[in-house]
């Protein structure tokens, strides 16, 4: 613990707008304070990861290669199974981070969420998904705030991940432990600090990236501190959990409105007919008020379609808007729709209706390197395909199966190059996938905007 105060550091802030520097009031009060990556190890230590999913089992691995003992806690016992035999779609580095910690026994797998009561600290990292309103899907947060509120003990750590709405970790608990009868801050210690995972990207480990930390009071920042710089290559602590639950809003907020308008400058380029990846290169030279973001074929995965709607309902039971948040995650919706009517509109310039014409699409997954289907648009854009008529196919190196939207099922074709397709859609692909066969083929919609100049080839 007094190594971990003893650590941090305060630094001036910054100002968000540094055009008129005039002073804010308060503002020389205002501080941001650093954790500086630590050499220390863990050893001996147990701590709990609750939720073995694409952002809990790394951060298992992450602590057992700090030489802790980490309680993993799902219900899923399928997934406990095959965590167990290596079977789960991990970076090689990871797996064979994952064999290593199995063989060390170094992680204890389990159902039974009592076990949490041996760990000193508890780091929840739980889906939070939006339903078909697009309202937050809280169930498996509130269940696993609750089983972790049902078994603390004092002198435990609790720190929660899991991307939610500001408020959230008050809310699920700070409250009920207080309503159990600890003292937040003196019993226990209770922080959120919000996941920054990049699946199936090296540079962007967990413990390569910088993490955000607010805790309730000093001592708990400190105390989560002292677990989660073991794991990180730094810590930025602000002042209160909210601040931090409100700092992973707007990290993905300003990815989703980013990636809107990159895609509304590729519609744009299209109507006057110019290169929107040659403007955008050049726009990037510019070393200062300009960051590439690139259009594709919408927006996949667990954080982008999902996060910034947490904000958008919370604003809506304050009686607030973001709209131009808003207007960028109805836009990101709508994509799938544009790519449609892409395919449609090439398929008809030669000749073709889209209701029976053969589509192929290329990459399944909802980014490059991984097997997860989740909120991948290619789904949508299968599905308003088939609805249309079309006889789809799908090839991905790491999928085999798909399952739509109204519960049909498709298989990847094995022999996609040798088959005659009306139209390859090409949705994801990797810098080592073979991909020179496409040149040949007459009609490719590149919706990645990665594939090579061809005559076949067209964008959105």
């Amino acid at each position: 613990m007094t190594e971990i105060l003893n650590s941090v550091r305060s630094t001036p802030a910054r100002p968000l707008i540094a055009a008129d520097p005039a002073p804010l009031s308060g503002a020389d009060e205002l501080i941001t304070t650093l954790v500086e990556p630590s050499a220390r190890r863990l050893t001996g230590r147990r701590v709990a990861v609750v939720g073995m999913g694409y952002v809990g089992l790394p951060s298992a691995l992450s602590l057992a290669g700090a030489e802790a003992h980490v309680v993993c806690v799902d219900i899923d016992t399928t997934r406990l199974d095959a965590i167990r035999q290596r079977n789960v779609d991990l970076l090689d580095r990871d797996l064979v981070r994952l064999d290593s910690a199995l063989t060390a026994q170094l992680l204890e797998l389990t159902a039974d969420a009592r076990a949490l009561q041996s760990a000193e600290a508890v780091i929840v990292c739980v889906p939070t998904p939006i339903d078909d309103h697009l309202t937050p899907d809280l169930r498996a947060l509130s269940a696993a705030c609750a089983a972790v509120v049902d078994n603390a003990r004092a002198g435990q750590t609790l720190i929660l991940t899991s991307t939610t709405y500001v408020g959230c970790t008050r809310d699920l608990l700070i409250t009920p432990l207080t309503a159990r009868g600890f003292s937040v801050g003196a019993d226990v210690s209770v922080a959120f600090s919000p996941e920054r995972i990049d699946p199936g990207v090296v540079d962007h480990a967990p413990d390569l990236t910088p993490r955000v930390l607010g805790g309730t009071t000093e001592t708990c920042t400190a105390r989560a501190a002292d677990i989660l710089s073991a794991t990180a290559a730094e810590l930025h602590t602000v002042s209160s959990p909210e601040a931090a639950e409100m700092t992973k809003l707007v990290e993905n907020s300003f990815r989703a409105v980013n990636i809107a308008l990159a895609n509304e400058f590729s519609d744009v380029a299209h109507a006057m007919d110019l290169n929107v990846m040659e403007v955008i290169a050049a726009a990037s030279t510019k070393p200062y008020g300009f960051m590439p973001f690139y259009p594709g074929p919408g927006v996949g995965g667990h954080c982008i379609p999902c996060d910034p709607h947490y904000l958008l309902w919370q604003l809506r039971t304050l009686r607030s808007r973001a709209p131009l948040v808003n207007e960028a995650m109805t836009a990101i919706a709508a994509r799938p729709g544009v790519v449609v009517d892409r395919a449609r509109r090439i398929l008809g310039d030669a000749g073709l209706p889209l209701s029976g014409s053969r589509v192929l699409v290329v990459g399944v997954a909802y980014k490059s390197g991984v097997a997860d289907l989740r909120e991948s648009t290619a789904v949508e854009i299968i599905d308003q395909l088939r609805g249309a008529g079309a006889a789809v196919s799908f090839t991905d190196p790491m999928v085999d199966t798909l399952r739509t939207r109204h519960g049909g099922t498709l298989c990847a074709v094995g022999d996609a190059e040798s088959r005659a397709w009306d139209l390859i859609l090409v949705h994801t692909i990797a810098p080592e996938d073979d991909v020179a066969w496409l040149a040949e083929r007459p009609a490719v919609l590149d919706t990645t905007y990665k594939l090579v100049d061809f005559p076949g080839r067209h964008v959105l």
